[in-house]
């Protein structure tokens, strides 16, 4: 009795380089680009202080303070999104969702990205395979929905 083949057996959710749904090439410099920019951010943040406030954090980063508080009085629609990623990149999880949630989120959504993407990169496995499969117009319209909802969150108890 011989051993069944599993050469041509496949997670649900990965399958080998050759069979991608774009070329390897293309795959390659993507998961590449993914997994960098992931780790780049994540270095980015780890160097940076989340701010108390729960805004403001990207002013550590060199960028300017937000307008949307003088000109409008109320926060802008991602404010507290590096602070939550940072808290989160901090270890800090709770802080991190009670901040900003749709911030928890995107950066844990990124984070899982950038892990996908760095082993798919060790195993020669097709990291566009598993993106293409996903339900993207539901994940972004929840992701929408997230932003909004965090958004009133953020009015209710923002301090400029």
């Amino acid at each position: 009795m011989t051993a069944p083949d599993t050469s041509t057996r496949r997670a649900a959710w990965t399958i080998p380089l050759a069979e991608g749904p774009v070329s390897a090439v293309v795959d390659r410099v993507a998961a590449a680009i993914a997994a960098a920019s992931v780790g780049t951010v994540v270095v980015l943040l780890a160097g940076v202080r989340p701010d108390a406030r729960g805004h403001g954090t990207h002013e550590q980063l060199g960028l300017e303070a937000c307008g949307w508080p003088s000109a409008y009085g109320i926060p802008c629609p991602t404010c507290g999104v590096t602070t939550a990623a940072c808290h989160l990149v901090h270890g800090h999880v709770v802080s991190a969702f009670v901040v900003q949630p749709f911030g928890a989120v995107l950066m844990l959504l990124a984070l899982a990205v950038g892990a996908h993407a760095a082993w798919c990169l060790l195993r020669g496995r097709s990291f566009a395979d598993l993106l293409v499969r996903l339900p993207v117009w539901r994940w972004l319209g929840g992701l929408f929905v997230l932003l909004l909802l965090s958004w009133g969150y953020r009015c209710l108890d923002f301090t400029p």
